[in-house]
C-alpha cells in the first residue's frame, strides 16, 4: 500500500512529518501517511491563486472535460480504492464500492452543467443580465465517515465553476482522498488541485488564510463554529454541512415488517455514522412493540465484521475516540430505557459495536438528545402524530427526518411542519447530486449539490445597462 504523497503544485510530495493511519478493524497501523506543515499549506495556497486565472479562463467545455477524465480515473481504479477504503474507513467492501463509483457520478454529474447568463431585461430602456463567476481558492474540509463521496459534493462544483482548490481529508483517513490524486494529478493543470493531509492541525490555517475566497466544511456542529469564526475576519463565503439528529416518524397503520428493514438501513448503514442517518424513530403506540420486535430480529441478523470479510454488514467504527463515545452514550441508554438488541463491543480487539436497539426511552434522555453517530437507535412511542412531530423539531438540529405511512397525503402535510433542510417520505437518506441538500438550524449553513450547490461556488455578477 502506498507509497502515499500530497499533491502540490502539479508534483506529489512527501510531507514535512509523517504519521500513522490506523485500520480500525484491527487497530494496527494500516500506512505511514505524509503529514503536511503549515509551510506546506502556505505553498499549496500560492499554487492555487497563481492557477486560478488561466483555470478561471478556460472555456467550461475544457473544465468540463477534465472533470469527466477525473471521473473515468477514479472509476477504473474502482477495486483498489475500494479496498483502501474499507481498510482505513471500516465499512463493508461493497458499501466502499459503491462510495467509490458514487464519487465517479458525482463529478460527472457536475460536468453535465453550465452557468449560462440569465438575461432579466431586454427592452427599449436597457439590459440587465446575471452572470455567474468564480471566487478564487476554495478550501475542502472533507471528514472520516465518507471521505470521497463528500468530497466529490465540493470538488467538481468548485473546479467547474472555475475555482481553484486546497483539498484535505480528515486525518484518520487521507489514503484513498491522496490516491485520488495520484490518479488525476495529470489530468489538471499545475497548483489547480493540491491536496494535503494533516494530524486535524490546519484546518484553521485554511479557514482562515487571506489567500482562501470560500471554506466548504462537512463535520460536526462545534467544528462549523470554529471555521464560521475563522471565515469571518475576511468574510470569506462559507459552506457548512454539520451535525445531525435526524428523527423518522412511523404514522399508525405503516406495517412493521414492511417498514422495519428500511428504518434499520436508515439507522444502521456506514455502522450509523452518517450526518443523515436515523438517529431516534418515533413509532405510534399501536404499532410499537411490533417495530421493536422486528428491529431486534434485523439487529441480531446483522454481520458484524472487518469490512473486507465476505457478508459482513456492519463495519467498525471509524477511530477510537467515536468508539468511546458511542459506549459512553450505550451504558447511560442502559440507564434511561431498555436495551433489547446488542449494548456493547463486538470483540476484543477493533472498533466494533453490536447493532443496539433501546425501546422505552424518550426525550432528554442523552441518546435521544445527542447525536449518537454509531449503531444504536433509540425508538421512542407516541400517540399523536402532532405531538411526534413536535419532538422531532424540539432538537437543535435540522439536518433531515424522514415520515412513514400508507396515507401518503397524511405523511406529506406532515412533512411540511418538519423543520429540517430536507424530509423524505416512506425512504430515508435518498441523496442524488441533482437533488439539493442542506440543512437548518444547527446543521448548517447554506446549500450542496443541484444547481443551487454549483452557485454556492460563485460570485453573482450583475449587468446593468441602460440604452435611453
Amino acid at each position: 500500500m502506498g507509497p502515499f504523497k500530497l499533491l502540490i503544485d502539479g508534483q506529489l510530495v512527501d510531507g514535512d512529518a509523517t504519521m500513522s493511519v490506523i485500520n480500525p478493524a484491527n487497530e494496527e497501523v494500516l500506512a505511514e501517511c505524509p503529514r503536511a506543515s503549515k509551510a506546506q499549506l502556505d505553498k499549496a495556497v500560492a499554487a492555487a491563486k497563481a492557477a486560478f486565472p488561466a483555470w478561471a479562463a478556460r472555456p467550461i467545455a475544457e473544465r468540463k472535460a477534465a472533470l469527466n477524465a477525473m471521473a473515468d480515473a477514479i472509476q477504473g481504479d474502482l477495486a483498489n480504492l475500494a479496498r483502501i477504503l474499507t481498510q482505513e474507513q471500516g465499512k463493508p467492501i461493497n458499501d466502499a464500492m459503491g462510495e467509490v463509483f458514487g464519487c465517479a457520478a458525482f463529478f460527472r454529474y457536475f460536468a453535465s452543467l453550465d452557468l449560462p447568463v440569465k438575461v432579466i431585461q431586454d427592452n427599449e430602456a436597457g439590459r440587465v443580465e446575471t452572470r455567474r463567476r468564480p471566487l478564487g481558492v476554495v478550501g475542502a474540509i472533507v471528514p472520516w465517515n465518507f471521505p470521497l463521496i463528500l468530497m466529490a459534493f465540493k470538488v467538481p462544483a468548485a473546479l467547474l465553476a472555475g475555482n481553484t482548490v486546497i483539498l484535505k481529508p480528515a486525518a484518520t483517513t487521507p489514503l484513498s482522498t491522496l490516491r485520488i490524486a495520484e490518479l488525476v494529478k495529470e489530468l489538471l493543470p499545475p497548483g489547480v488541485l493540491n491536496v494535503i493531509s494533516d494530524a486535524n492541525d490546519l484546518g484553521g490555517a485554511i479557514t482562515a488564510h487571506p489567500d482562501i475566497r470560500k471554506v466548504s466544511f462537512t463535520g460536526s456542529t462545534e467544528t462549523g463554529k470554529k471555521v464560521m469564526a475563522g471565515a469571518a475576519e475576511a468574510l470569506k463565503r462559507v459552506t457548512l454541512e454539520l451535525g445531525g439528529n435526524d428523527a423518522a416518524i412511523v404514522l399508525e397503520g405503516s406495517d412493521p415488517k414492511e417498514t422495519a428493514p428500511k428504518i434499520f438501513q436508515g439507522a444502521f448503514q456506514n455502522s450509523g455514522q452518517v450526518c443523515i442517518a436515523i438517529k431516534r424513530a418515533y413509532v405510534h403506540e399501536s404499532i410499537y412493540d411490533a417495530m421493536c420486535d422486528e428491529l431486534v430480529k434485523l439487529a441480531d441478523a446483522a454481520v458484524v465484521g472487518d469490512g473486507l470479510q465476505q457478508g459482513v454488514t456492519i463495519g467498525p467504527l471509524q477511530n477510537k475516540t467515536q468508539f468511546e463515545k458511542v459506549l459512553g452514550i450505550i451504558e447511560s441508554a442502559k440507564v434511561d430505557g431498555k436495551v433489547i438488541a446488542g449494548g456493547g463491543r463486538a470483540t476484543e480487539k477493533g472498533y466494533f459495536i453490536k447493532p443496539t436497539i433501546v425501546r422505552d426511552i424518550t426525550d432528554g434522555a442523552r441518546l435521544v438528545d445527542e447525536e449518537q453517530f454509531g449503531p444504536v437507535l433509540p425508538v421512542i412511542k407516541f400517540k399523536d402524530a402532532s405531538d411526534a412531530i413536535a419532538r422531532a423539531n424540539s432538537s437543535e438540529y435540522g439536518l433531515g427526518g424522514s415520515i412513514w405511512s400508507k396515507d401518503l397525503d397524511a405523511a406529506w402535510n406532515l412533512a411540511a411542519t418538519m423543520d429540517t433542510g430536507t424530509v423524505w417520505i416512506n425512504k430515508h437518506a435518498d441523496l442524488a447530486p441533482n437533488i439539493p441538500f442542506g440543512g437548518a438550524k444547527l446543521s448548517g449553513v447554506g446549500t450542496e449539490l443541484g444547481e443551487e450547490g454549483l452557485s454556492e461556488f460563485t460570485q453573482l455578477h450583475v449587468i446593468n445597462m441602460a440604452r435611453a
